[in-house]
């Protein structure tokens, strides 16, 4: 989308829209944007709002081990997904639930809540809920590093194998858990599957016959 400013708003004015609906756009919007069309614009939150605000509330879900999520339809104000809440639906999170599954699950549902609301909601028949914002919990942009953990004593050592799990399914299929083993990157996918820095994945027991002094093992 082009920078925000003033012709931005005339083009859009144009449109004639009666509502917007965004979803996984990562900038805030001007409120002279937002208030375009005529019943303001609608934002799908893949969380169960306040919790989780920000860029990254799916693998936030999955690295804090959270059993239920689920999405909110809000009516947006310029705050980072404060305003008032139209309707929400709970989502049961799997063992098995990567941040690209669990991503797709969530717009999905985001999808059908929309098509249940709008009409309703343009109609004046919605009451609007407040968030109770002492509760709000913000996440950050994902980052290259957030997906890096040390295996080599003393800086810690590798992280148990459940808190391993729920960071290989957060930060797949991006940034992926890796770590750094003789000098070479090594990324750890869903599946039990490793793969070294110019290799292909592999299952992890190939990968430790392979490599049997790698510090992975203890986990096993």
């Amino acid at each position: 989308m082009k920078k925000i400013g003033w012709p931005v708003w005339y083009e859009l004015t144009a449109l004639n829209s009666t509502l917007f609906v965004i979803a996984a756009y990562g900038h805030l919007l001007p409120q002279f944007i937002l208030d375009i069309p005529g019943c303001g614009s609608l934002n799908i939150h893949p969380s169960l709002l306040p919790r989780y605000r920000g860029p990254s509330p799916i693998q936030n879900a999955i690295l804090a081990g959270d059993k239920t999520s689920g999405v909110s339809i809000i009516k947006m104000d310029e705050k980072m997904d404060h305003g008032p809440v139209l309707i929400t639906k709970e989502i049961s999170l799997s063992e098995q639930d990567t941040s690209e599954t669990l991503s797709k699950k969530m717009f999905d549902v985001g999808a059908d809540l929309l098509i249940k609301i709008i009409p309703d909601f343009i109609t004046g028949k919605v009451k609007l809920k407040e968030q109770n914002h002492n509760q709000a919990f913000y996440t950050h942009i994902i980052k290259k590093e957030d997906g890096y953990f040390d295996i080599n004593p003393p800086a810690g050592g590798p992280p148990s194998p459940e808190i391993l799990d729920q960071i290989i399914r957060a930060y797949y299929p991006w940034p992926t858990a890796w770590t750094k083993w003789n000098n070479k990157i090594v990324k750890f996918l869903p599946g039990a599957l490793v793969q070294m820095e110019g290799k292909k994945p592999m299952p992890l027991e190939d990968f430790l016959r392979g490599h049997p002094n790698f510090p992975i093992k203890n986990l096993l």
